[in-house]
């Protein structure tokens, strides 16, 4: 008798009319690039600007292609818990939760501490879950964090289950409830809530002081680990296990279990490379193997809390399935965050990669490895490669109780954590996750597709993670450079995935990957559209058919069309109308800066100018920005060189327009093949409409987050010099 599955399968409905759809785009970009290339002007007549047109378009078309390959047949999947438990029941596999920090300032210890309470009181067996946390900082103060939050455990877990309360960070909760809507008295409520408070305020106070009181010191031996001469990048290996999960006296105040709890910093020296998180990760794979060994390995970012009591549950639906579990390697949730503004100013939801594209890649052999918010096996995590007979025994390694004493066992992940531990292995290349690139998860899960495992998508509709997005301008442009920077790495590495891949993977699956790879490339087709065309119209210089021609069909359908299932794929995703438009700003903004940058900066590599760095995206602002983001408006506030960049794209195109319609005004339609013109005047006139808010922080705003004067000087400079060829 057949068994009932642990998880279906769904596809997107209106397939059949996005496929013709995509089929009347094809032909329109076919029709207007045949226009391109036998329409060239003569020599003197604008020809290396029609030819440089011509380019950027088949850049376009090409970028289209690829973006097809996710949108063809997209599918969703949806778990079946109550399924697991008919089967299962408790007799659930184990599992070791990693999170990552690097800094407590970037990253505050109080931030940290409720997601690493909200992973803790999973609705999940206590016993079977360890919660690791690396901190490549290693400092004391992230440490204390732990030390606090493994004593208020002890209340808010017994707290969050007697009530099935949700979301399960304390932080995110209190935000979001005044208790009148609990189970639990108002009496309850309020202590909780200032035992919290309390707790937050003493953390938060020894960051601010840079120390931890002496009277705590004394009361846990692992505050001896730290002393005068360690620094965040030069200490010793640190393994403290605050909670052991297997130990019989360890339990919260109602005599229940908790789950085990460890802090790892692992051994820093300014003469050995340390691999950025990519080492971290894998310092917690061998950290972990000693003391838990569980045989599914979650990790999430240090700010993206659990907001779904049942995500483990739901992963092991795909895991445990008997038809298709054996198969898959990885389960991947959505990056989601929690502090998005009403109409995402910074274009920062990635609702449409979400909802569309990461279900594509689910249907072609799975989506990436986005390196939060996973769950693998260990075993691939560990190199194994996927045979059609593999069986995994869900008990194999586990380590019931340990051994050894807690000191011993400490010591033995010490020496795992060391900075030469490595050296002359595997580790990095086939064991772990990858070294080598920016974006070490990517690579890290190409890795496992190639050998045979595939991947699955699960985006529940109560998200699994909530997570803090950027909220200034600056912390947006860092984060997608870093990402654009990482991913043409790849496209320019042996891990290219058409190469990488080849023979490995489907095609289609190839081209999704590369969605992501080439985003920086973008950058140049981009700048040179929004720069040539509005200095060709000052000149009087036609790039496009006149508007009377037919040929300007083709130009106008593709344009409309793309632009309007733009416009419906994001307003299905979830996003406003005023949301999807914002996200057209800052699609022009990325393309211009962040992705300008992480070409250039690949360029720099590649001549050996550079290496590799890793900045840590700030999750804090000060009071002014944060009142400024809730009012989505823009900030700018320093003079760095991309809102130069910013300033000088706008600015130009605002003098081109005003300079073609004074043409228009001054000589007539009829007069120099103005209708030519009349595209460009659009193009132009909507790069003006879209930057509205830069000419506004340039000349009108008073507050400190505009963009300061120098820049506009600048900008305003290059402006000029832009301009010295169309006006000679």
């Amino acid at each position: 008798m057949e068994r009932t599955r642990l998880f279906e399968t769904e596809t997107h409905g209106g397939r059949a009319a996005y496929r013709l759809h995509a089929v009347t785009v094809a032909a329109g970009i076919l029709l207007l690039l045949y226009y391109r290339a036998t329409r060239v002007p003569a020599a003197g007549e604008g020809r290396a600007a029609w030819l440089g047109m011509l380019a950027a378009e088949l850049w376009y078309a090409a970028y289209w292609v690829v973006t097809q390959s996710v949108r063809w047949s997209p599918v969703r999947r949806r778990p079946f818990r109550d399924r697991l438990a008919a089967r299962h029941g408790e007799r659930l596999p184990s599992v070791d939760i990693f999170v990552c920090t690097a800094d407590p300032y970037s990253e505050p210890p109080s931030l940290v501490v409720s997601t690493i309470l909200s992973l803790m009181a999973y609705n999940y067996p206590p016993e079977k879950l360890s919660v690791y946390l690396s901190d490549d900082g290693g400092s004391i103060l992230t440490y204390y964090g732990m030390w606090e939050a493994s004593l208020f455990a002890k209340h808010w877990l017994p707290f969050c289950k007697r009530y099935n309360i949700e979301p399960r960070s304390p932080a995110a909760y209190f935000s979001q409830s005044d208790g009148h809507q609990e189970l639990c008295t108002p009496k309850e409520w309020s202590l909780i809530k200032d035992m919290f408070d309390e707790m937050t305020e003493r953390i938060d106070t020894a960051v601010m002081s840079g120390k931890v009181p002496e009277e705590i010191k004394a009361r846990q031996k692992g505050f001896h680990e730290w002393n005068q001469e360690i620094t965040s990048k030069n200490h010793q290996p640190i393994v403290q296990i605050l909670i052991d999960g297997k130990d019989q006296n360890a339990v919260d105040n109602e005599g229940n279990v908790l789950p085990t709890l460890v802090y790892m910093a692992r051994e820093k020296r300014p003469q050995h490379h340390h691999n950025f998180k990519a080492g971290a990760m894998n310092a917690l794979i061998r950290v972990s193997s000693v003391i838990s060994n569980s045989p599914i390995i979650m990790n999430v970012d240090c700010d993206m809390y659990s907001n779904n009591n049942d995500a483990v549950r739901d992963a092991l639906c795909f895991f445990l399935d008997e038809e298709m579990g054996h198969k898959i390697g990885f389960v991947q949730y959505p990056q989601n965050y929690n502090n998005l503004s009403k109409n995402d100013i910074y274009g920062n939801s990635l609702q449409v990669i979400n909802e569309v594209e990461m279900g594509g890649m689910d249907s072609l052999g799975g989506p990436l490895y986005i390196g939060t918010g996973c769950f693998h096996r260990r075993e691939i995590l560990c190199g194994r490669k996927f045979t059609k007979d593999y069986q995994e025994d869900w008990n194999a390694g586990i380590k019931d109780k340990l051994q050894e004493s807690i000191d011993e066992t400490e010591e033995k992940a010490k020496s795992l954590a060391a900075c030469t531990y490595e050296h002359g292995t595997q580790w990095g290349d086939e064991i772990g996750v990858k070294y080598g690139c920016a974006v070490e998860d990517v690579i890290t899960g190409l890795a496992i597709h190639c050998r045979g495992w595939e991947s699955v998508y699960n985006n529940p509709k109560k998200p699994a993670f909530m997570g803090v997005g950027p909220t200034t301008l600056a912390q947006t442009i860092l984060q997608h450079k870093r990402w654009s920077e990482g991913n043409l790495s790849i496209f320019l590495s042996k891990y290219n995935v058409f190469l990488f891949g080849h023979g490995k993977t489907k095609l289609r699956h190839q081209m999704g990957y590369h969605i992501y790879g080439l985003w920086a490339p973008n950058s140049l087709a981009t700048l040179y559209y929004v720069i040539i065309p509005s200095l060709a119209l000052l000149k009087g210089t036609p790039l496009f058919p006149e508007i009377t021609s037919p040929w300007i069909a083709p130009f106008v359908y593709v344009f409309c069309v793309k632009n309007m299932y733009s416009l419906y794929e994001a307003l299905s995703s979830g996003d406003t109308l005023k949301g999807w438009w914002n996200g057209q700003r800052m699609w022009l903004v990325k393309r211009i800066t962040s992705y300008l940058f992480g070409v250039l900066d690949n360029l720099r590599k590649l001549l050996g100018l550079s290496k590799m760095n890793f900045v840590v995206s700030p999750k804090v602002s000060d009071e002014d920005e944060s009142k400024r983001y809730e009012k989505e408006i823009m900030e700018f506030g320093s003079s760095d060189p991309e809102y130069v960049i910013i300033g000088t794209i706008t600015l130009l195109n605002l003098v081109c327009l005003l300079g073609g319609l004074s043409k228009v005004m001054k000589v007539g339609w009829n007069n120099i093949h103005l209708d030519a013109l009349f595209p460009q005047l659009i193009l132009c006139g909507m790069v003006v409409i879209t930057s509205i808010p830069f000419y506004e922080a340039m000349f009108l705003r008073k507050d400190k987050g505009r963009i300061p004067f120098p820049v506009t000087l600048a900008s305003i400079g290059f402006v000029m010099l832009a301009l010295l060829p169309a006006i000679v």
